[in-house]
């Protein structure tokens, strides 16, 4: 006679917390300034000033976007501001620096202004594997935000999980 097989894991109060709902679809873009510098380093504001006006900000409509200059000029503060100025009424977010900046900071805004209210008390496991450009600070972050609410947390899948923390 066969011994009928449990999925012990389905059965289990486990709550999955998949960080990959939460990527929030959307091109993004790296928009580097250095074309924008005389010779790639120098800002000429009157030069730099003509460029923001002629260019063409409704191509970055709902798009994520990241400032930086990808050459060693030293770029001054309200530069950056200038061009936010034009941005802001087209893109989805905008930040100073890298992809991976702005991902961070896509997520942080997320997972800042989620309700957690549903993990109360719950056991819940952060999924670790992920196809989207999940940014590791996320993960720190969420697991700071879902510490204080969860009854347990551990990372990884439900077969093979981490444990992180337990509310004793």
């Amino acid at each position: 006679m066969q011994e009928e097989i449990i999925n012990r894991v389905a059965q289990s109060k486990l709550i999955t917390f998949d960080l990959e709902d939460y990527y929030p679809e959307g091109k993004r873009v790296l928009l580097d300034i250095k074309d924008w510098l005389h010779e790639g380093f120098i800002l000429k504001e009157k030069e730099f000033r003509a460029f923001v006006l002629s260019h063409d900000w409704e191509q970055y409509q709902n798009t994520y976007v990241a400032l930086h200059c990808s050459t060693d000029a030293i770029v001054p503060g309200w530069a950056y501001m200038l061009v936010t100025t034009k941005l802001q009424s087209y893109v989805a977010k905008v930040v100073q620096g890298n992809l991976q900046d702005l991902e961070t900071s896509v997520y942080q805004s997320i997972l800042e202004n989620l309700d957690l209210s549903e993990f109360k008390d719950k056991m819940v496991i952060i999924k670790g594997c992920s196809k989207k450009p999940v940014p590791p600070n996320a993960y720190l972050l969420i697991t700071s935000r879902l510490q204080p609410v969860v009854k347990s947390l551990m990372y990884g899948e439900a077969c093979s999980s981490v444990p992180l923390f337990k509310n004793k």
